[in-house]
């Protein structure tokens, strides 16, 4: 391999932060992980992994999914920035800024859940399918749309876990777990809910316990409301409760009742398994985003 012709990806998320080095999928040189911990000791070891690439100009660039919220906005005084996040020890971290100075090299930022959709569409289940979507259900539910080869981004970015869906009151009495909106659909769903209301995590309930129609349900919701204001091509369905493969069969029939034929497309009325699937990429997905972010900041095509 020659001189800096390499790129850094990081995932940084709640629970772990994976970092690599290479060029995609089929060409990494180096990885590790370990637990997100302080910002202090976490940014280190992130530095500390890289450095000697950086020391003997390997690398080009690094790219940076975070988890957030995340202020990606160039423009704004707190651009890359952690911000309101639950952990509360990361708020107001200057992640980018911490990075960009141990390191000193150009680092890309987008929130954790737009490197794993940018993954997944340069190389994984939606591959140069635009647009796409990419949801995570694990520690958080969050979302990402691609379109036109880049993730969206609005006023702020898109929390995707913090919409609204139904919630049963008498069915399931969960007053949700999220810190800033209850029974949002983070609140319901993710994780850290289902270990509020069982008082074990989620992957000690039994695979027939019926709670899991219940998240399904849930995750169907969201799904259908995203289908209808955004019709993405195809959507990648991760994270840590997502392995439990056996939702994917129980969100697609529900997401089909929920549609009830009105969007008039064979995708969408006979073809959901195909439209509703599971990372190609598997845990990859967001550090391998985060070497199409770092690609992406170059203008540079991926191989």
């Amino acid at each position: 391999m020659n001189k800096a012709e390499l790129y850094g990806g990081i995932e940084g998320g709640g629970t772990k932060f994976i970092c690599l080095v290479g060029r995609g999928p089929d060409e990494i040189l180096d990885e590790t992980r370990f637990p997100t911990t302080t910002p202090q000791e976490t940014l280190r070891r992130v530095s500390a992994f890289f450095t000697p690439y950086v020391d003997s100009n390997q690398l080009k660039s690094i790219g940076l999914g975070s988890f957030g919220p995340v202020d990606v906005d160039p423009a704004s005084p707190t651009f890359g920035y952690i911000t309101t996040t639950p952990k509360l020890n990361w708020a107001n971290t200057d992640i980018l800024g911490i990075l960009k100075r141990k390191l000193r090299l150009p680092i890309a930022i987008d929130m954790d859940v737009a490197a794993s959709a940018l993954g997944e569409y340069r190389w994984g289940a939606n591959r140069s399918l635009d647009p796409s979507l990419y949801l995570t259900v694990g520690t958080g539910i969050g979302g990402s749309y691609i379109l036109d080869g880049k993730p969206l981004r609005g006023l702020v970015s898109l929390e995707m876990g913090h919409v609204y869906i139904p919630h049963d009151h008498k069915l399931d009495p969960f007053k949700g777990a999220c810190p800033y909106h209850a029974d949002c659909f983070e609140g319901l769903a993710n994780g850290p809910a289902i270990q509020a209301r069982f008082n074990k995590p989620a992957e000690a309930l039994a695979d027939d316990d019926p709670f899991w129609e219940l998240e399904a349900g849930y995750i169907a919701a969201a799904l259908a409301n995203y289908i209808f204001t955004l019709p993405p091509k195809r959507i990648v369905v991760g994270g840590g409760v997502m392995h439990r493969v056996f939702l994917y069969d129980k969100i697609r029939r529900k997401v089909s009742t929920l549609l009830n034929n009105y969007l008039n497309h064979p995708t969408l009325t006979s073809r959901l398994d195909d439209y509703i699937v599971p990372p190609a990429l598997g845990y990859r997905s967001g550090v391998l985003g985060g070497i199409a972010l770092a690609m992406q900041l170059e203008n540079i095509p991926s191989r």
